[in-house]
């Protein structure tokens, strides 16, 4: 398996959080996606932006007018969480990269100065909740969703299980 991330900062900050950003977001998009046993290549975009564009993508995309943390958009649609059968069942034409021939896993849009806040509300450091954010969007374009609370569950655990394989704990 390999990872094409397309990694965007939008804002005019230099994001520190001890090491690289690129490197680190691409293990745990790994990491989710050796969970569920998936084995093709893969691209996800991930965007970082300011509190006026997420609010501005979330009123264009969802039709709600507020600032949020994070936004996933997937690209594939699954018959449930993480069963990456479905790709047997897809033209590859219509979901892969035309110069890479990778999945297009999808896009994932993070507000900066919301990880910030939430970092210190939650007594963690920028680098755990950066990381906790990509791995809830990535759980998002595996075809999990939170609106239950049997899912809700599953998705926090799987989100435990990938950070704390990789050692990025609170």
């Amino acid at each position: 398996m390999n990872i094409t991330l397309e990694y965007i900062n939008e804002t005019n900050e230099n994001i520190n959080i001890g090491e690289d950003i690129e490197e680190l977001s691409v293990k745990v998009i790994e990491r989710c996606l050796n969970i569920h046993h998936a084995d093709d290549d893969f691209m996800v975009s991930l965007t970082i932006v300011d509190e006026d564009t997420i609010k501005e993508i979330n009123k264009e995309q969802r039709n709600i007018d507020s600032v949020t943390d994070v936004l996933s958009f997937p690209n594939l649609e699954f018959e449930s969480e993480g069963d990456f059968s479905v790709l047997d069942s897809l033209d590859y034409f219509d979901i892969c990269d035309p110069e890479t021939e990778a999945v297009i896993l999808g896009d994932i849009v993070i507000c900066l100065n919301r990880a910030k806040e939430q970092a210190s509300e939650y007594g963690h450091s920028l680098k755990r909740e950066i990381m906790f954010l990509i791995a809830h969007s990535m759980l998002h374009l595996c075809g999990y969703d939170h609106m239950e609370e049997a899912e809700r569950e599953r998705m926090e655990e799987k989100q435990r299980e990938i950070l704390d394989y990789l050692g990025i704990t609170r």
